[in-house]
């Protein structure tokens, strides 16, 4: 559990960093962020190209996998629900109630609470040593599946916000697309699969991304075309034929086929803890009263202004409702899976991270501000500084059961 305190360690240095760096860099601040968020997001893509890398998928049992999907997509619209009703019902005032720009407004920040970090998830699980356990591998489909799940979400979210646009329904077709190449090629094309290699496809992936995204924001500022980094580097994972699938002998679930290679994707893991802590807005300075003044929307008008106490108590109530939310998929897979393997599944995905971070820069783009947004970004902090915390909940979880314990309750 040493590599888990130390991904901790790093969470809550970047964390603490993110409030300090806009008084050191002042004016340079917009572009030191844009270059922070560059580089998590190689980080991010760096390790999902692993993780695709190491996915497997049984196609004669296709159903299995809807199934997946329908539970990962509960376990994220339970919190996104919860919290929505949050923000409405006690932090908003009685009399916007009714008002549509509030429930608009609530639905898109909320959502931050949705998505599994699975950047993180999967760093820290690996370093507990749960990567050959069937938590690993459930955790894995079910937070890439609810990570894609938000993605999809947010386009009908931002129709809401802007309208219909065209440029959201292309890039429906896009990660359809992605999705279909995935599942076609799975393991099938041959590339170099060294780290340096997983790190230049990481970069390519990335700058490809943000190209297509700045180029289309010069003719649609509104509404630009951006494809999140997460599913086009594990669709890229996916298709990548490794050197054991060569072998009909071999039979290891672990496909990271060297030391070198081992070293560099716990060292990548490491770095990306800094900048996902890192690339978290400010919420004390200066700089978090400019965003506070830059909200013009419903939630920011009909919110009273809270003090540090009630913030923090928000806060940890927050936490819990979003957390609560997760807990779905300790009801299902009854049939193939312990009890404590199925609680364990649902810690797993607690901590929160970069793609719910990128709900609440969203928003802060919409207008969306006040003590709405500071609560939501005080809870996802809190949510990763406790990371490790859950991963040794898990790790505790996991003991074997007593003797006469039943497999399934």
């Amino acid at each position: 559990m040493k590599r888990v305190a130390i991904y901790s360690l790093l969470l809550v240095f970047g964390l603490l960093g993110s409030q300090f760096t806009p008084a050191i860099l002042g004016d340079s601040y917009g572009a030191g962020y844009e270059i922070i968020q560059f580089f998590t997001m190689v980080a991010l893509s760096f390790i999902m190209t692993h993780v695709g890398y190491e996915f497997d998928i049984d196609k004669g049992n296709l159903r299995q996998y809807g199934w997946d999907y329908v539970v990962a997509a509960t376990a994220a619209a339970f919190p996104w629900i919860l919290v929505c009703m949050y923000f409405v019902f006690v932090l908003v005032d009685r009399n916007a109630w009714s008002q549509w720009d509030v429930w608009k407004e609530s639905l898109l920040a909320s959502r931050f609470a949705a998505p599994t970090s699975a950047g993180v998830l999967f760093s820290m699980l690996a370093a507990a040593g749960l990567a050959a356990t069937w938590l690993y591998r459930k955790a894995r489909i079910l937070a890439i599946f609810d990570d894609l799940d938000t993605v999809l979400l947010m386009i009908p979210l931002k129709m809401a916000m802007v309208g219909f646009r065209w440029q959201l329904g292309l890039i429906v077709l896009v990660m359809a697309f992605m999705l279909a190449i995935a599942f076609k090629f799975l393991h099938r094309v041959r590339l170099p699969v060294t780290w340096p290699w997983f790190l230049a496809y990481s970069f390519v992936i990335v700058v490809v991304t943000e190209v297509i995204y700045w180029a289309s924001k010069s003719f649609s500022p509104d509404v630009p075309i951006h494809i999140e980094v997460l599913l086009p580097a594990f669709v890229l994972g996916c298709v990548l034929r490794r050197p054991s699938d060569d072998d009909a002998s071999h039979t290891a679930t672990h496909h990271v086929h060297s030391r070198s290679d081992e070293l560099a994707l716990a060292s990548v893991s490491g770095i990306f803890m800094v900048l996902v802590g890192l690339s978290m807005p400010p919420v004390v300075g200066e700089a978090a009263v400019r965003v506070a003044e830059a909200a013009v929307g419903a939630l920011a008008q009909n919110t009273p202004a809270l003090g540090w106490g009630a913030i923090a108590m928000h806060v940890l109530a927050l936490t819990v409702v979003s957390n609560v939310g997760k807990m779905f998929p300790l009801f299902c897979y009854r049939k193939e899976a312990h009890w404590r393997d199925r609680l364990a599944v649902c810690v797993a995905m607690w901590p929160r991270g970069e793609v719910g971070a990128g709900v609440i820069v969203l928003s802060l783009g919409y207008g969306i501000g006040g003590p709405v947004v500071v609560v939501a970004l005080l809870s996802l902090a809190l949510n990763l500084v406790l990371t490790g915390v859950f991963i040794l909940m898990v790790k505790r979880i996991m003991l074997p059961p007593a003797p006469g314990d039943p497999v399934a309750a």
